[in-house]
């Protein structure tokens, strides 16, 4: 009667050994495991963009309402894109060299103005380029020429009215940018 005995009592300890095995392996395996999840893409272009200019943070202070009333704007702020590496000749000799390129800046369309969000109310953000070309949501500037090497597209942001009643408060806005090449 004894080892029927012995044969009950071992396989639970032995059952229950393998448990707690299994327990630490599965607690120590994410310990010193990671992820990277990556995506990118490789395009033709005739410039790169700066990393520095690809994100900005542009700060247009804190205006009076009657400033903004009298003048129909708000203070300008300048800021620019930088291109780098700029090419004139392509990576494939069957396609025509690069010569002009183009930007569009986009975002929330409030007319032909950048609207903005939050407690202020009756502005609205617009971009000019250095020749004055005024950019419209969604709509390219005129075609620029390309120059070998680094160029800086300067641009002038402003806070306008736009014809609606003006209300006092914080605002933001998303602005975002791309360049096609020619």
């Amino acid at each position: 009667m004894n080892k029927p005995l012995k044969i009950r009592v071992v396989p639970p300890c032995i059952f229950t050994a393998l448990l707690l095995c299994g327990a630490a392996q599965a607690a120590f395996q994410p310990q010193g495991w990671g992820r990277v999840n990556m995506q990118g893409a490789i395009i033709d272009t005739a410039c790169a963009i700066s990393a520095g200019s690809r994100e900005q943070v542009i700060d247009m202070d804190t205006v009076p309402v009657a400033d903004i009333i009298r003048d129909g704007q708000g203070i300008t702020r300048a800021f620019s894109i930088e291109l780098i590496h700029c090419a004139l000749s392509r990576n494939d000799p069957k396609l025509p060299d690069w010569k002009h390129f183009q930007i569009t800046f986009d975002g929330e369309a409030d007319g032909g103005l950048f609207g903005v969000h939050g407690e202020a109310k009756g502005v609205a953000l617009q971009i000019a380029d250095e020749q004055g070309n005024i950019a419209a949501p969604g709509n390219p500037l005129p075609l620029e020429n390309i120059s070998l090497g680094t160029m800086r597209l300067n641009y002038a942001m402003r806070l306008v009215t736009n014809n609606q009643p003006v209300r006092a408060g914080a605002y933001s806005s998303t602005v975002r940018f791309k360049m096609d090449y020619y």
